[in-house]
């Protein structure tokens, strides 16, 4: 038999094989065709500066076109002025300052709602609100479609996760009577996207709310493409549909329409004030700088004071709609300023993307598994702000592909 000290001792596989495995990135580089992490050396907005070249932008949320706005701007700067550029600490202990109160009594006020809390990030919110109210006898039903934000607050939380296909609200209900014949003993959180991010659909809330009153469920609905865009005044997509005393908690971001960074949940207050102390992703994050919550009151104050900007985006949109859809592309079933092209092979995505960027027009191109297999498309999105001129040049340039690769 061999000596105890003579057995030689089992050795863990390197858990960084995978890294160099990972091929698959550098060889689309090489191909030229890599369409992800491109620099941009401008301000954004409508038109930005790529390696020298001015392009089209249609490939950002900056949906009211704040961005560059000077009054967002200097209430960010001037926020840098008085406050300093950080907040060095969680809002739970020496980041909280005045104008994140302020803040988050606009945001109430602006939703209709009792209570507002802000978050770090957008993503950070879903992490930290999901997993926070869902316990470990509760139960999660979730869009097949719903933002990765989403998936993943669900996966730290302790219960049981459920999807529906996409917006079938005839789905929703079938799985929620199978969660409740096999008996969840807790309660049941259904969470939605308002406005889908990459099909740009709206979610059927009515009868979404309908089937959690049969069923006892909470709803919660992440708008982040919906704020500034739906709804009276851009409330969002509860007001779209006269649905705010219903839905029990919305969340939204400040990277789209509010032209800043970070997000937040509106509710009842009990609701937000749980969240306030048990939500890990608020709790352990540093607080968002004073600049990103001077930037969102300026937008804040622009939405509520000049509507012309929302009116002029859905004009936009609607243009897009029309002008697509004549020249044969398969748009979707997009209801809003998102408006996905369907290409189809992944490699002609790649091609076509490249061919756009090359003709001065930036989009985002969206490959498996973001989308299923032979379901490549670019993502498109537009803004307040953009052009009749710069759209005609994006329709001109989308019809002539359109042509070289048999899409239409």
């Amino acid at each position: 038999m061999q000596p105890e000290s003579d057995k030689t001792e089992r050795v863990a596989s390197d858990i960084f094989a995978k890294c160099r495995e990972f091929t698959t990135a550098q060889e689309v580089i090489d191909a030229g065709y890599y369409p992800y992490f491109r620099p941009i050396s401008s301000a954004l907005g409508d038109e930005v500066v790529m390696k020298g070249k001015e392009v089209i932008m249609i490939g950002s949320n900056n949906y009211l076109g704040l961005v560059g706005h000077p009054k967002v701007k200097e209430a960010a700067a001037n926020a840098v002025m008085k406050y300093g550029s950080g907040c060095t600490g969680s809002r739970f202990l020496n980041g909280t300052l005045d104008i994140h109160l302020e803040l988050e009594e606009r945001l109430a006020k602006f939703m209709k709602r009792d209570a507002a809390l802000v978050f770090s990030t957008g993503f950070q919110t879903n992490l930290g609100t999901i997993s926070s109210l869902v316990g470990r006898d509760d139960a999660m039903v979730i869009d097949r479609s719903d933002h990765a934000s989403i998936v993943d607050g669900c996966r730290l939380s302790a219960g049981k996760l459920i999807k529906y296909a996409h917006n079938d609200m005839d789905d929703l209900e079938r799985v929620l009577k199978i969660a409740v014949n096999n008996g969840i003993r807790g309660g049941i959180l259904i969470i939605t996207d308002g406005v889908f991010s990459v099909e740009g659909d709206i979610v059927d809330l009515a009868r979404l709310c309908r089937i959690a009153d049969k069923f006892g469920a909470r709803v919660m609905v992440d708008d982040a493409h919906s704020i500034g865009v739906l709804g009276e005044a851009g409330r969002g997509t509860a007001s779209h549909f006269h649905l705010i005393d219903r839905v029990d908690i919305t969340m939204g971001t400040f990277s789209k329409s509010f032209a800043s960074l970070g997000g937040f949940i509106a509710g009842d207050v009990s609701t937000v004030d749980y969240v306030k102390h048990f939500a890990r992703a608020l709790i352990f994050s540093a607080s968002i700088p004073p600049s990103s919550a001077a930037a969102v009151l300026a937008a804040l104050d622009i939405i509520e004071t000049e509507p012309q900007r929302r009116e002029n985006l859905w004009k936009n949109a609607h243009k897009m709609h029309k002008g697509l859809r004549e020249l044969g592309f398969d748009i979707g079933s997009t209801k809003t300023p998102i408006v996905p092209v369907m290409i189809g092979d992944q490699t002609t995505c790649f091609k076509f993307w490249r061919e756009l960027n090359d003709s001065g027009i930036f989009a985002n191109a969206f490959i498996p598994p973001a989308v299923a297999p032979g379901k490549s498309l670019i993502r498109t999105s537009y803004t307040a702000t953009h052009t009749d001129r710069q759209l005609d040049r994006v329709l001109e340039t989308f019809a002539k592909l359109g042509k070289k690769y048999g899409i239409i």
